[in-house]
């Protein structure tokens, strides 16, 4: 018979468990490894899609440190940052105006909103104009690299894909190119391998103007022939990929294009190159300008080592730091753009991205993008100008298809000596219409 000795007793047993468990979970400290033995601890610190991998072994990573203040700010983008307070809003439309006059100013550096209210209802789109106004100030940018499918076990294809980003908005002054059409950003990409993709290339401009979508066009080999295509395709998978144009280098998407919502604040583990956060990293200027990042040899995915056991999309060589985020949701203006919602952890400190959830319009989670993040560190240029660039030592940037069980791994140099360049200057023709073509052959 059960008493009421037993009961209490019962209640205790439960009680203590739970406390133990708690206490389990607040014990997460850096030099741990997370893995399926120790993936309890991470219960609400990660996307529940990410902390299964721990569950199932498929992710092991240790733990490390990164205490808010270790992040460096360039001198000058600080104090563009403090002056911009109270400066700016954003209109109805979600573009950037300056308060008093709202127009659009014509140029801004540093964060246009250094103080963000948790309470303003335009919040969300204000944390978002932040992250990209920190990934515009670090230039323009030349890279040849990698585009992987990747099955669970095994690497299944491989492009080799040349990215160029040309800024024209949030970088230094005297990096400034002349914009007399009120460009943000120009990127082109032409694939340079395997055999049946070589030749396909993709050219966007981005305007600063609000009512002006941008501009892509499509240049395919086997038609000989540069088509225009619609701005909702940079929702699709690029080159068939569980990556898309808008995805960039955490989200690429125009501002505009979306409704922002701050959804709320949330502490959550997150992928960051350890090495980074040493201060290690090697850049050598080049004799025709912009700084060459060159890596260390490092197995730094699953598939890389032969010896990993896991998944072979895991980021074996980063490592996890919890930081404070806002998370912030977006919902498409484009009714024929792929995703219904998009849901961005953004770091409330650096403002880099963590997580990019997407959400089908019937509201299913379909993909998970996985980006690392990296300090910034002072380089000086032979004639003695400081630079502030990423101390980049290896890159994991993951587009997860969470419904099919693949992924696409981006960022990885083609080679080891392979260009991956920040503040290049391009020829004045390079991203022009005419030369899709050009680059395409």
């Amino acid at each position: 018979m059960t008493t009421i000795l037993d009961g209490v007793r019962t209640i205790t047993l439960v009680a203590c468990l739970a406390a133990w468990a708690a206490g389990a979970r607040a014990e997460l400290k850096p030099g741990m490894v997370l893995d399926r033995d120790t993936w309890q601890q991470a219960e609400g610190l990660l996307p529940p899609e990410i902390l299964k991998h721990y569950e199932n072994g498929d992710y092991a990573n240790v733990i490390v440190d990164w205490p808010v203040g270790l992040y460096v700010w360039p001198p000058d983008f600080k104090a563009a940052s403090e002056k911009n307070a109270g400066q700016f809003d954003v209109n109805d439309n979600g573009t950037i105006i300056e308060k008093g006059s709202n127009k659009q100013p014509p140029y801004i550096m540093g964060f246009p909103f250094p103080i963000i209210d948790p309470a303003d209802p335009k919040a969300g789109t204000k944390i978002l104009w932040n992250y990209f106004y920190r990934v515009w100030y670090l230039g323009s940018l030349h890279a040849e690299t990698q585009l992987n499918w990747v099955a669970p076990k095994n690497l299944d294809r491989r492009a080799d894909v040349a990215a160029n980003f040309e800024q024209y908005d949030g970088i230094p002054p005297d990096e400034r190119l002349p914009n007399p059409d009120n460009f943000s950003v120009r990127v082109l990409a032409a694939t340079l391998s395997p055999a049946d993709l070589n030749g396909t290339a993709a050219l966007t401009w981005r305007y600063r103007d609000s009512d002006k979508r941008d501009s892509n066009w499509a240049y395919v080999p086997a038609l000989r022939r540069v088509r225009a295509v619609s701005p909702a395709n940079r929702s699709d998978g690029f080159l068939g990929s569980d990556m898309s144009q808008d995805d960039g280098q955490f989200f690429d998407g125009k501002p505009e294009d979306f409704t922002w919502v701050l959804r709320g604040e949330s502490d959550q583990l997150r992928f960051v190159d350890p090495f980074s956060l040493k201060g290690e990293a090697e850049q050598v200027w080049q004799p025709t300008g912009g700084w060459r990042n060159n890596w260390p040899d490092l197995k730094f995915v699953g598939y890389m080592d032969p010896t990993w056991k896991g998944i072979a999309w895991a980021p074996i060589a980063s490592a996890l730091a919890k930081r404070s985020f806002w998370v912030v949701e977006g919902i498409p203006k484009d009714k024929y753009y792929l995703y219904g919602r998009i849901q961005l952890y953004i770091d409330k400190e650096t403002f880099q991205g963590a997580w990019n959830r997407k959400f089908s319009w019937d509201g299913e989670l379909v993909n998970t993008l996985q980006v690392m993040a990296f300090l910034l560190r002072k380089f000086t240029r032979p004639d003695g100008t400081v630079d502030y660039n990423q101390a980049q030592n290896m890159a994991f940037q993951c587009a997860e298809n969470v419904k099919r069980n693949q992924a696409t791994v981006a960022g990885i140099k083609s080679n080891p000596k392979a260009d991956f360049d920040y503040r290049v200057k391009f020829p004045a023709s390079f991203f022009d219409v005419n030369s899709l073509g050009r680059a395409g052959k």
